[in-house]
């Protein structure tokens, strides 16, 4: 029984690799990674939020995303304000706002492709599955 788990959890781990890697190369031709625009996309569903709210929305520590949210200020995409105590607050700038809508249009174009192979009911499937593993993983 062990190897076909570990047989699922590779392919699930296969899967993410190949799209994370389309999706980095595709993301260049916007002038962002991955990583920057995960951000950007975390920051524009909870304007004001800190760096450990935005770490835990993109599955970074908090040091790995204050390094990638300082990044992302240098280069006009974020702006950080003060916030109550010592809180720091994250928002999009308009030229934030405009990267990550040019990532939305690539990764729906990268992504479309990464699950062609899959009629649109088994995609529903898939995602039914997988949100039931999250929540789930969640409860415990």
């Amino acid at each position: 029984m062990h190897g076909e788990l570990q047989e699922l959890g590779r392919a699930v781990k296969q899967v993410q690799y190949r799209q994370h890697r389309a999706l980095d190369s595709a993301l260049a031709a916007v002038g962002t990674t991955l990583a920057q625009w995960d951000a950007l996309r975390a920051i524009s569903r909870s304007p004001g939020a800190s760096a450990r709210e935005l770490a835990t929305a993109t599955f970074q520590t908090e040091q790995a995303f204050g390094t990638l949210a300082g990044r992302l200020t240098a280069q006009g995409l974020v702006e950080r304000r003060p916030g109550h105590g010592r809180r720091i607050e994250h928002h999009l700038t308009g030229a934030g706002a405009d990267v990550l809508a040019a990532g939305h249009k690539v990764a729906d174009a990268v992504l479309a492709e990464c699950f062609a192979p899959l009629p649109a009911a088994e995609r529903a499937t898939l995602l039914d599955l997988l949100r039931r593993l999250t929540t789930h993983n969640d409860t415990r």
